[in-house]
């Protein structure tokens, strides 16, 4: 009966052909007599949270269970179900839907028929409902592409896949129709409007359709309309749930009351009461009231309190807050950067260079050997696609056209030509490199290595690279490894091989001390607060969430002994309670063995000489004069705190500028490079430093004090790569006279 009326409430079509199928099954019956079937109904419990194609063999077993199997009680049923089966026909042949009417008057209200560019998903929970409206829509004129538990995820090439219909929905159909198949693993964030044509019992499953189009990415507000039959007894049980989560959420001021939803309601919860409904074992009354009952305000606001407060309020850092704002925007991906990599690393790949203008970019067909490289990869950044007609690597583009493919790190096609560049560079890396610098006396080697910090799950948390600088006297220190955006590529063949061949033990002992032990440390105190904030909050979450088990049990002990029959609700209130206890215990172990943090996978990745630049005495007035950049140094930091900021001295870390500022008040942020001249002259910068004004535009500062001989004069710029820097080629520093920073200062 549950079975039928879920049907009934999401479509007569949908109640229509399960009667046929059940008429067709009990006709075969009669002219084949068969023992009765058995189900294992104690799975029903789970229904909810079992893959749609197991649901669906599950509801076969069951419904063929529920045959009868006496004669005249079959021919009963067929009688019955002739009138029922006809009755339906009818009504689908009248179209008498007042939900396939809504639906209508939504598309119209959203202009769907007007914009072809506004997307549409729907989802329902039945096939048949999925046929009906597939063929409805195109009925209607409108382009449908549709996802159900009978497809195979496969890729995004192959016709009658499911990535095969995301890709679709995206490039061309306007409408996807979905089923639960397309509640996990599918991302539709270019779609901002969807339908839910019936409501899941599974009030976490709502959640999972809501995270289709409301995630990273997304540029709209969310509009989503929920379809309930009200004149069936599930609708009015739907509607009343529904009614009560918006009024908590009014009470209580906040969305987490859906993300929280599952820890109050099991995945279960409304299909045990609808079958109690539906045996006759409680009344509708008793059902929307054991729905206000359960759905109570007081338990959603303690389980948001400890989400809401206990991971944000109770250790509010503001200092750590500001210092990790001003560390993401220094090392953010800009789309220039991200765009810049991938057109150079595309020809290495085996990718014809792509062509483009305005930010959009056609790939064409990718080459065999990459997707090999693709199909390794798909488990971590999903299927790497064989053909890419139009892509943009700034997000912005995609305001303007939804339907564009934005590539960024953690793309398959990013990453995949990442990954091959990256194996096609190894040898060049063991044979290693030559470099000039300009700004240097004598030659040193720079030994590159990366490193990871992992948990005791051996879960990866951190990974970096660390560059060892060695001078020919032996001396050894870290530098960053934006020490290569400075350097210039020795272009000749260098015949004479300067004896610098430092000791890899003494080197990584260097680097396991100098910056292995640091980077452990500082992973390891930030671990520890994050942790103890987890901690605590799954302390609060569980135990208020046991104490509220352990109250149920003690209600239904006491109503067992007065007398009521309440076995099978007391047996699944124990085995929740002790589902909580285990769970408690399993996160407490969790926690613990996520505390222990060690240094994992040293690798040795490279190394490069560095030699003095040939051409050093002809550009002298590049070379940096310690003196004169001491005193102009001096002068930018007593600029800054004379403006009431606290200036810190990043200079020797080679970050693309010397001063990183804070405002201690409004926590703004200024990253200021600054170049001395002993009077006045041209100023250049260097690629490291060009670079790092381009991605950090209006945020970083050119401070140049002339003058630093006699009476210092700070000039400040802010976002120097707006005036009109000249690029010296072969060395590539970019320079600017004297009268155009005047004038753009």
């Amino acid at each position: 009966m549950a079975m039928y009326q879920r049907r009934f409430a999401s479509s007569i079509h949908a109640v229509r052909r399960s009667l046929e199928r059940r008429l067709q099954k009990l006709e075969d019956r009669l002219r084949r007599p068969q023992p009765e079937a058995v189900a294992d109904l104690s799975r029903l419990d789970e229904i909810d949270e079992l893959p749609e194609d197991e649901v669906a063999r599950l509801e076969e077993e069951v419904e063929q269970a529920s045959l009868p199997s006496e004669r005249q009680a079959i021919q009963r049923e067929i009688e019955e179900l002739r009138v029922l089966v006809q009755k339906a026909r009818a009504l689908e042949e009248r179209e008498m839907s007042s939900k396939l009417a809504k639906l209508r008057e939504v598309l119209a209200d959203q202009n769907i028929f007007g914009d072809p560019k506004t997307k549409l998903l729907i989802f329902t929970e039945f096939k048949e409902t999925l046929d009906y409206l597939v063929a409805t829509l195109q009925g209607w004129g409108l382009r449908v592409t549709q996802i159900h538990g009978g497809m195979k995820i496969g890729d995004r090439d192959t016709p009658g896949t499911r990535l095969y219909a995301e890709r679709e929905f995206r490039e061309e159909a306007q409408v996807l129709v979905a089923t639960e198949a397309a509640g996990e693993g599918i991302n539709l964030q270019f779609c901002w409007l969807m339908v839910n044509f019936d409501i899941p019992w599974n009030p976490m499953r709502l959640e999972q359709r809501m995270g289709r189009i409301h995630r990273y990415g997304q540029e709209r507000d969310c509009l989503i309309f929920n379809f309930v039959a009200a004149n069936t007894r599930e609708g009015q049980v739907l509607e009343r749930l529904l009614e009560r989560l918006r009024e908590i959420r009014r009470e209580l001021g906040s969305d987490q009351v859906f993300d929280v939803v599952g820890e109050i309601v099991p995945a279960n919860y409304l299909e045990r009461l609808f079958r109690e409904l539906y045996a006759g074992r409680m009344t509708q009354q008793a059902v929307l009231d054991r729905v206000i009952r359960d759905f109570d305000r007081e338990r959603f606001a303690r389980i948001c309190q400890s989400t809401l407060e206990g991971l944000a309020k109770k250790d509010l850092n503001l200092s750590a807050i500001l210092g990790r704002t001003a560390e993401a925007k220094e090392r953010r991906l800009v789309p220039e950067v991200v765009e810049e990599f991938f057109l150079q690393a595309a020809p290495v790949a085996g990718i014809p260079t792509p062509r483009g203008r305005n930010g959009v970019y056609a790939v064409g067909r990718i080459p065999r050997h990459l997707q090999w490289v693709g199909e390794r990869l798909e488990p971590r950044f999903g299927p790497l696609g064989r053909e890419y007609r139009r892509i943009t690597f700034d997000k912005r583009r995609l305001a303007e056209d939804p339907t564009l493919e934005w590539v960024t790190p953690g793309h398959p096609l990013f990453e995949a030509v990442r990954e091959e560049v990256w194996e096609k560079v190894q040898a060049d890396l063991r044979r290693g490199a030559v470099f000039y610098d300009l700004n240097r006396a004598a030659p040193s080697r720079l030994e590159v290595y990366s490193a990871s910090i992992a948990d005791g799950h051996g879960n990866t948390l951190h990974r970096q690279l660390f560059v060892v600088e060695v001078a020919d006297s032996g001396e050894m220190r870290l530098r960053q490894p934006t020490v290569f955006l400075d350097l210039i590529p020795a272009e000749a063949k260098i015949t004479a091989n300067p004896p610098i061949t430092p000791d890899r033990g003494e080197v990584e002992r260097f680097l396991q001390e100098r910056g292995l032990q640091p980077f452990l440390q500082k992973v390891q105190q930030e671990r520890q607060k994050e942790l103890d904030t987890i901690a605590r909050h799954v302390e609060v979450s569980l135990l208020t969430l046991i104490d509220r088990q352990q109250r149920q049990v003690m209600e239904l002990l006491q109503r067992k002994e007065q007398g009521e029959d309440v076995a099978l609700a007391l047996g699944e209130a124990e085995r929740r309670l002790d589902e909580l206890n285990a769970r408690l215990e399993r996160r407490r172990q969790e926690i613990q063995r996520e505390r222990q943090l060690a240094i994992a996978d040293l690798t040795h990745i490279g190394s490069a000489l560095v030699l003095p630049h040939p051409e050093r005495e002809n550009f002298a007035p590049m070379v940096r004069n310690e003196e004169v950049e001491r005193i102009a140094m001096e002068e930018a930091m007593r600029y800054e705190r004379e403006r009431g900021w606290i200036p810190e001295d990043v200079s020797g870390e080679d970050r693309g500028f010397d001063i990183l500022s804070r405002h201690p008040e409004s926590g703004s942020v200024r990253f200021i490079e600054v170049k001395g001249r002993a009077g006045v002259g041209p100023v250049v910068l260097t690629r490291n430093e060009y670079k790092t004004a381009e991605r950090l535009r209006s945020d970083y500062w050119l401070y140049v004090v002339f003058d630093c001989a006699t009476t210092p004069r700070l000039l400040p710029i802010q976002d120097p790569v707006r005036l009109g820097w000249e690029p010296i080629v072969r060395i590539e520093y970019y320079q600017l006279l004297p009268e155009q920073l005047e004038g753009g200062a």
